[in-house]
């Protein structure tokens, strides 16, 4: 759906002198997301994570590259082609960017007002149904500064919806909203990409977003994609460092736990990575009965990656058969990671 090729962007900010210098804010970068997917961009503040999402709608101009939406070329098209593209790609913002003096359902009216292209009973039954997929079907004579955030932003998702997207891209959709708000926001985009068929990127700097929503994910810093793929590849063994530090803020983990060598800890110590139906089987029991290898867990987490559960066990082992636990585990299709 969506290619970039060797696309990059510069800025020229001028000093106070008066004289300019550039500044890149995308390194040349090749980048595939595919029909339908949820993709994700994370990265720290500056990573250029906002750039490239908005080089996708042009509301940045490329400085190089080609952007490929749907084999279409986007980099060439005049200021007519452009509108008519940008009616396939909804956004939504961080911070709304509801008009305060419009209704709820003027604001969500308002691209297909734009369009240009539809009778005003159209306009209305359109409107009708996506405050209905929002649940907003009672505030539609509201105004915005009468709506929590997290209605606010579901006004956002149905603007964005108006005029039947291809693909909808969430300029940090959820950063703005409490916890429980966002696990809510995060599981409407869910049931939207679902039905609609919807490809969706959107950009974050909390791992838990590309946990509970994204199928890939790419890793973002100075500019740069340092690391990508699916995200249960990337969250469970990420290999750039900068990847290793969301997935350990991510899991509340400081860097002297990570550090720790369980130097004080009897055994070998693995870390073990459980995946689908394999998470909730009581392996571990089996591997202790029939090799009389004993272990104490030291520190563990199960959770779930969108619809994949999973889990990350670190353990120490002691006595037994060492090499017929591992075999064990290995026949398991789990993942066994030495750390010591």
């Amino acid at each position: 759906m969506i290619e970039f090729q060797q696309v990059h962007k510069t800025y020229r900010v001028a000093d106070r002198r008066g004289a300019g210098r550039e500044v890149p804010a995308l390194q040349p970068t090749d980048l595939v997301i595919g029909a339908g997917e949820v993709f994700g961009l994370i990265g720290h503040s500056g990573a250029g994570k906002s750039t490239l999402l908005r080089l996708i709608n042009r509301l940045e101009e490329p400085s190089g590259g080609r952007i490929l939406v749907n084999g279409e070329d986007v980099t060439a098209l005049d200021a007519d082609g452009l509108r008519r593209f940008r009616q396939r790609v909804g956004m939504i913002f961080q911070h709304f960017n509801l008009l305060m003096s419009k209704t709820v359902a003027d604001n969500v009216a308002m691209p297909l007002r734009l369009a240009g292209n539809h009778s005003r009973a159209e306009i209305d039954s359109r409107v009708a149904a996506l405050l209905a997929r929002v649940g907003l079907q009672d505030h539609a004579r509201k105004y915005p500064a009468q709506l929590s955030g997290g209605q606010k932003q579901r006004v956002g998702i149905a603007r964005a919806l108006a005029t039947e997207p291809d693909i909808l891209l969430c300029d940090e959709a959820t950063s703005a909203l409490d916890p429980q708000t966002t696990a809510s926001v995060l599981q409407l985009l869910a049931e939207i990409n679902a039905e609609l068929k919807l490809t969706i990127v959107l950009i974050t700097h909390e791992m838990d977003v590309i946990r509970r929503v994204c199928d890939r994910v790419a890793v973002m810093d100075g500019g740069a994609i340092v690391e990508q793929g699916p995200v249960t590849d990337v969250f469970l063994h990420p290999k750039h460092p900068t990847t290793q530090r969301f997935v350990l803020e991510d899991e509340a983990v400081d860097d002297g736990e990570q550090r720790d060598d369980f130097a004080h800890v009897p055994g070998r110590i693995l870390r073990l990575t459980f995946q689908g139906e394999a998470t909730y089987k009581p392996l571990l029991g089996t591997v202790a009965r029939e090799t009389g290898v004993d272990f104490s867990i030291l520190s563990g987490r199960i959770d779930r990656i969108k619809d994949t559960p999973y889990g990350q066990l670190t353990l120490a082992l002691v006595g037994g058969d060492m090499a017929a636990a591992l075999a064990h585990l290995d026949a398991a299709d789990v993942h066994v990671e030495v750390l010591r």
